[in-house]
């Protein structure tokens, strides 16, 4: 009786452990198409409707920041749930890039998209961009005053005089940016310069805010922030001017937002289309008519006409796929900005 008991238990017990196999199973099913979207997530939205509207393929999207989700991603390695990857800035990209968890993208997308805005080992590619800038109080500082190079704001005449978000991601592709460019040395010193001279903020539009209501003169930010709010109510906006370092300046860096496709996806023809979606000129419209203020990179694909052309930029050549990010935490940590 026990036996037969035993039995019927261990089958039951089968039986709900298939059940709960098959309704996870269908529930993966149900999602589709799993985004892991460190993007805006208005803008992440606005692609994957456009997207699904064309194609009827749906898309589950899931949001955070690039290096959270860098980080879970391979964590999770060949068993993340996600079929692509999209991030702000690109040292994300090249963090799971390194860790061998990308697919190679089909030719024919990464051809809509120009060299300098995707790496040349074609596992993910540029899908938008973003210049950086001084954001700078037009009723405290006139033209003539303001910094000629990123790198003036160390000296300590800008002592308590501007302001950044040195704790995101944002920010620390710039710093990754200056890495490449100038080197460690240089890096370094510059660190301590912000370390001595800026207030630090929780994100751009904080540090915008605090330049408009004259709590710093300047912030160093990534120009959108500005463009979002001068199209809303610019109550945040209105007593700043946008400073362009351009002239190769680290100060001018651009940075590429990415899109990749992990290699464990079982969507990996939907993932391919996504991808290829976002850097046609279908997909590259939603930057230029929505209000997200980003750059499209897509070859011959217009931004918003409110923006300074990317080719006026005048912006310092940076090989995206090769910023590293852990070196800038490493060095960021040690002059105890983070």
């Amino acid at each position: 009786m026990k036996t037969a008991l035993n039995r019927f238990s261990l089958a039951l017990a089968a039986s709900l452990l298939s059940a709960t196999a098959l309704a996870g199973s269908a529930h993966a099913q149900d999602e589709g198409l799993v985004v892991y979207n460190a993007q805006h997530e208005s803008l992440g939205r606005e692609w994957i409707d456009a997207f699904t509207k064309e194609t009827g393929i749906k898309v589950t999207m899931r949001q955070g920041s690039d290096m959270q989700f860098a980080n879970q991603i391979i964590q999770e390695g060949d068993a993340s749930p996600a079929d692509v990857f999209l991030t702000e800035n690109s040292p994300a990209m090249t963090l799971v890039d390194g860790a061998g968890l990308f697919a190679p993208i089909e030719k024919e997308t990464l051809d809509q998209v120009p060299e300098q805005y995707r790496p040349v080992d074609g596992m993910w590619t540029g899908i938008a961009a973003r210049t950086t800038v001084f954001a700078y109080d037009k009723t405290k500082l006139s033209e003539d005053k303001l910094p000629k190079s990123l790198l003036d704001l160390q000296d300590p005449a800008w002592k308590g005089r501007w302001g950044a978000a040195p704790a995101g991601a944002d920010f620390q592709a710039i710093v990754a940016a200056l890495l490449q460019l100038k080197g460690e040395d240089a890096t370094k010193a510059w660190l301590k310069g912000l370390k001595d001279n800026a207030t630090p903020y929780k994100g751009n539009s904080v540090a915008m805010k605090a330049v408009n209501a004259g709590e710093v003169e300047g912030a160093v930010i990534y120009h959108y922030y500005w463009f979002g709010d001068q199209a809303k109510t610019g109550e945040n906006s209105k007593n700043v001017g946008m400073h362009y370092f351009k002239n190769q300046d680290p100060g001018a860096f651009v940075s590429v937002s990415g899109g990749g496709i992990l290699k464990s996806t079982q969507h990996m023809k939907d993932a391919q289309a996504f991808l290829k979606f976002l850097t046609s000129k279908s997909g590259q419209k939603v930057l230029k008519d929505g209000d997200s203020y980003e750059y499209a990179v897509g070859k011959d694909a217009p931004s918003n006409d409110k923006l300074t052309p990317l080719a006026d930029l005048n912006a310092p050549k940076v090989e995206a796929s090769t910023l590293d990010s852990k070196k800038v935490v490493e060095l960021m940590t040690a002059a105890g900005l983070i």
